[in-house]
């Protein structure tokens, strides 16, 4: 356990009926000539999502309320599973280990950081995959597969660190596939129970909020 965070997952079927997604803030100021100025004030996007939608049984309802309690509330952070964007690829696509290119060879670094690039021919964002699922994580440098022996994953952090005798030389360009899930916490300090109908009920919103790394 990582402080304030707890390496457990939200239970996946609970997450089937998730709303959500990325948040970005921007400062748009309206000036006198009719023209408009935009600033950023995040760097970085966040998720967020409201996994409450949908009619749930009575053990479904049990089992939030168990896990919200298990957090603290807000208090301790856990893994979630975004049903759209979880892998290193796109969601009808198989996890290669070519996906995602996250570092290039000096002949000497053998540790680095998970992330996946999101882009197009007029910009792109570089994002830090900080919770990568155990045993999904594929690697390459140069071109090449790694056996799975040759380097190590921490599911904590994302930080893989590849055996000495595999060290990437200069310019050789390293490369990841992986499945990962999102670092979040409870979006709110109460949750909501209405029980509609026999053994069956609702909780009209459990919102979730990204944990940045």
């Amino acid at each position: 356990m990582v402080d304030g965070f707890h390496e457990v997952r939200f239970p996946l079927r609970l997450s089937f009926n998730v709303t959500g997604g990325p948040v970005r803030r921007t400062d748009i100021v309206n000036l006198s000539n009719g023209r408009e100025a935009r600033n950023r004030r995040w760097r970085d996007s966040r998720r967020a999502y409201d996994a409450g939608s949908g009619m749930r049984s009575v053990a479904d309802l049990y089992e939030v309320l168990s896990f919200f309690e298990a957090r603290g509330g807000a208090l301790h952070g856990f893994r979630f599973r975004d049903p759209v964007d979880g892998k290193s690829c796109a969601p009808d696509r198989a996890v290669t280990p070519f996906d995602q290119v996250i570092g290039e060879g000096d002949g000497e670094t053998v540790t680095f950081q998970l992330a996946k690039t999101y882009g197009d021919v007029a910009g792109e964002w570089r994002r830090v995959i900080a919770k990568p699922v155990v045993g999904t994580v594929r690697l390459a440098v140069e071109g090449v597969e790694l056996p799975a022996s040759a380097f190590t994953c921490d599911a904590a952090t994302g930080l893989v660190v590849i055996d000495e005798d595999y060290i990437p030389q200069s310019g050789a360009l390293v490369q990841a596939g992986f499945e990962f899930d999102v670092p979040v916490r409870f979006d709110a300090e109460r949750i909501d129970l209405n029980l509609e109908a026999f053994r069956a009920g609702r909780i009209p919103t459990i919102p979730l909020i990204e944990i940045l790394p």
